[in-house]
């Protein structure tokens, strides 16, 4: 399956699971809020460029406005992530591109501890971001801050829990491609 079929495939996963169960789930407080449908510009490959990261992330988080009524909320979240993804990954992987030869973030690619922390911090700046647009709408600080960390707290439960059920196969870049 090409790149582009496999991720198409799953951005509509994610949005489907974030619309049609997390979304549905009751609220299990009024601070928890489960997002994962933004694993999907996490795990896009490392070779897209960053116009295309950003046009990725646009149409995530805009497929995702549409369906739930919000106005550009998660559009502005997923741009911000895939802007500061490259930047990222530039830190977290090996100085030694002969060593690193995988297509795409992963815990078998980058190796558990950088992922989490990958994953954590891109997490944190996704959720803190979209928090902070809603609390301009209503809200108060320490709202805010809790909100954020529980927040965080669940979407990295669900991320470990999807990376660790469905682990992904890895292809090694190659000079063919």
């Amino acid at each position: 399956m090409s790149d582009l079929v496999k991720n198409i495939f799953r951005l509509f996963v994610f949005i489907l699971v974030q619309v049609y169960v997390l979304n549905k789930i009751p609220h299990l407080h009024r601070f928890v809020i489960p997002y994962l449908y933004f694993l999907f510009v996490l795990w896009l490959p490392f070779s897209m460029t960053r116009i295309g990261l950003l046009i990725a992330g646009f149409g995530c988080g805009l497929l995702l406005d549409y369906f739930t009524n919000s106005p550009g909320l998660h559009a502005a979240a997923c741009v911000l992530l895939a802007y500061l993804r490259p930047f990222l990954i530039t830190l977290l992987i090996p100085k030694d591109t002969a060593e690193f030869q995988y297509r795409e973030p992963s815990p078998r690619a980058m190796g558990w501890a950088p992922y989490l922390l990958y994953v954590f911090i891109l997490t944190l700046l996704h959720h803190s971001y979209l928090q902070f647009l809603e609390l301009l709408h209503l809200g108060t600080f320490l709202d805010f801050l809790i909100k954020v960390l529980a927040t965080t707290g669940i979407s990295m439960l669900l991320i470990i829990i999807v990376e660790l059920l469905f682990p992904r196969k890895m292809r090694f870049r190659t000079n063919t491609s």
